[in-house]
Formats: C-alpha cells, structure tokens, sequence
C-alpha cells in the first residue's frame, strides 16, 4: 500500500522557520522525482519545490527561491523541506507528491502552515 504521510507543520511566528518531511512506502521512493505543494484556501494548489531522484537536482517557485530548500535522503524514504524566513503568505497545507516518467503520481495528505504573530 502507497503512503505518503507528510509532517511538521505548526503555527509559527513571521521570520521563523519549519522542517517539513514526507515519509514514503509502498512505492520503489528513489526512482521518484519529489514535490512539494501547497494549497491556501480559496486559492490554486501551488508547485512549490521539486527535487529529481538522485537529489542532484533542484527548483523552486519564485515566491520561495532563497527561503526554502528541498532535499531528500534515499536511505530513509524520505523528502524534507527546510523553511526559513516565514511570510504570513506563506500560510498553506503543504503536500508532498511522487512523480515517475511511466507511471501514476502519488499524493500525501497534507500539514498545515500557520505563520501567524
């Protein structure tokens, strides 16, 4: 059975910081090129930060490029997302998702984001 349970998500103040991470099983985690999303309510689900299976390679979306960094660790299955700098804009469920050139994308649940004085 595919999981992806995403965790450490909190109400935290502007300018501090949150390490998120994904646990993956149920799937072969280091052929996957992983993501990070979130969705604010009443808004897209937004692309935050993508990073390929080896970890070699990395992106982010504009809004967070310098703030966030992504990265992985093969041995534990499992994908982190380092946040600095916090923006009350930053405020979101993060998701996490596992993508494969040939086969169905996997979805985690979701953690909340709260940056909040």
């Amino acid at each position: 059975q595919v999981q992806l349970v995403e965790s450490g998500g909190a109400l935290v103040q502007p300018g501090g910081s949150l390490r998120l991470s994904c646990a993956a099983s149920g799937f072969i985690f280091s052929t996957y090129a992983m993501s990070w999303y979130r969705q604010a309510p009443g808004k897209e689900r937004e692309l935050v930060a993508t990073i390929s299976t080896s970890g070699g390679s990395t992106n982010y979306a504009n809004s967070v490029k310098g703030r966030f960094t992504i990265s992985r660790d093969n041995a534990k299955n499992t994908v982190y997302l380092q946040m600095n700098s916090l923006k009350p804009e930053d405020t979101a469920v993060y998701l996490c998702k596992g993508s494969h050139r040939y086969y169905r994308d996997y979805w985690g649940q979701g953690t909340q984001v709260t940056v909040s004085s």
